[in-house]
């Protein structure tokens, strides 16, 4: 299969019908890049609007509604030496009379916490030292927060949300090795991918991760006739579905219900044994809940489905 080494000249701040970049035949692969959020590039240079840019998006040769596009993260490497977080955590997930008692930011330029990112030491470290953390470092865990594929009916959604094409679902465990299954909603797919962290915890509580560029590999792939409802993902260790919506028991709902499909499409499981296993074996990871969408993982143990 073709390897493409592809070099972004424009970025887009929704996921939509936009025109493709380039055309890939099932089974390729992409190199590429990506900026920040705020679209700063590998040089720490504003080359883009900021709002989670994508690169893309690349239209896979096959691809039609009603099929699976399969995306394997091959490689993601964080780009330069410094990253950015917001230092505080956002109002709606704490208690209403705690609001008034976080530490809001005195001015804009108060709002961030620059990192060092050092890619050979695999560390993220804290640069301002006034807090009681003082030099704070962190393992580097490189993770995707948004990507995904055109929608259904030509819709462009923001990057700042996510649905069933995938989008801003910023789940820490969409990392390099996982290969992810995205329902194809257009001809071609369009597969869009940015907005790229050095490390972040569940929820993404403070609206960002380590925010930093990318140098990226992906493989896409198109499963023919392999229809889905929500975004799906597997790893070494766990099968897993992704729920985008809100309130949270809404996202739950959709995570729920691809994996109870999924375990008797796939799994060969019948109904209530898919219940009876989901009921003691599933596990639930939090993605995104600072945005507009929040997302809940709903995960099953492989070493259950042997």
């Amino acid at each position: 299969m073709a390897v493409h080494h592809f070099q972004p000249a424009h970025y887009h701040t929704t996921i939509g019908p936009h025109a493709p970049v380039l055309r890939v035949q099932s089974g390729d692969t992409i190199v590429t890049t990506t900026v920040d959020a705020r679209g700063q590039d590998a040089s720490g240079a504003y080359i883009t609007e900021p709002g989670n840019p994508m690169t893309g998006p690349f239209y896979v040769e096959g691809a039609e509604p009603g099929d699976t596009l399969v995306v394997r993260l091959d490689k993601l490497t964080p780009s330069r030496p410094t990253g950015w977080t917001r230092k505080m955590v956002a109002a709606n997930v704490v208690d209403p009379d705690y609001v008034t008692q976080l530490p809001w930011p005195s001015s804009p330029s108060d709002e961030l916490a620059i990192w060092h990112i050092d890619n050979a030491a695999g560390t993220a470290t804290l640069a301002d030292t006034t807090t009681s953390l003082g030099t704070f470092s962190l393992p580097l865990a490189p993770m995707v927060g948004c990507f995904g594929v055109a929608p259904a009916r030509g819709e462009a959604i923001s990057t700042a949300t996510s649905a069933q094409h995938g989008g801003n679902m910023d789940y820490r465990g969409f990392v390099e090795g996982v290969t992810v299954y995205f329902p194809v909603l257009v001809p071609g797919a369009l597969f869009h991918i940015g907005d790229g962290h050095a490390v972040q915890g569940d929820g993404e509580i403070v609206g960002t991760g380590i925010e930093i560029s990318f140098d990226v590999q992906v493989t896409l792939s198109v499963q023919k006739g392999k229809r889905i409802g929500w975004p799906r993902g597997e790893n070494a260790d766990y099968i897993f579905t992704v729920g985008n919506a809100r309130p949270l028991d809404q996202c739950v709902q959709h995570a729920t219900t691809e994996m109870l499909r999924w375990l008797q499409s796939d799994y060969g499981l019948d109904p209530v044994g898919a219940h009876i296993l989901m009921g003691q074996c599933v596990e639930y990871d939090l993605g995104n809940i600072f945005d507009p969408a929040f997302t809940m993982v709903c995960k099953v143990p492989k070493r259950v489905l042997k």
